[in-house]
């Protein structure tokens, strides 16, 4: 799999930026994954899975770049565990949990 060497200046809305590879595997499918390896998947053809890549990207061509070689779909990197969300005491469902 090949990866980005810059990383790209956090995004205005806050989150960081994301750059999505699209290309072709070695048995000719479409594949787009992003350069974190957290989403990707196969596609029937190059201007669904460029579409996938605008609306992942929040239409910003600028973060999508089309992969000349192999581009072989890595699905094999662990999720990274999401925070609880904020809104949530912890302890009040701890002590209900006891309970």
């Amino acid at each position: 799999m090949i990866h980005a060497t810059q990383s790209e200046p956090p995004s205005p809305d806050g989150e960081p930026s994301n750059t999505f590879l699209v290309g072709r595997d070695s048995r000719g499918h479409w594949v787009v994954q992003d350069e974190r390896g957290l989403c990707g998947g196969f596609f029937v053809d190059r201007n669904r899975a460029i579409r996938f890549a605008m609306d992942e990207t929040r239409k910003r061509p600028q973060a999508i770049r089309l992969v000349p070689g192999i581009l072989e779909l890595d699905m094999s990197r662990p999720a990274e565990k999401a925070p609880p969300p904020s809104s949530v005491d912890l302890d009040a469902v701890r002590e209900r949990v006891a309970a």
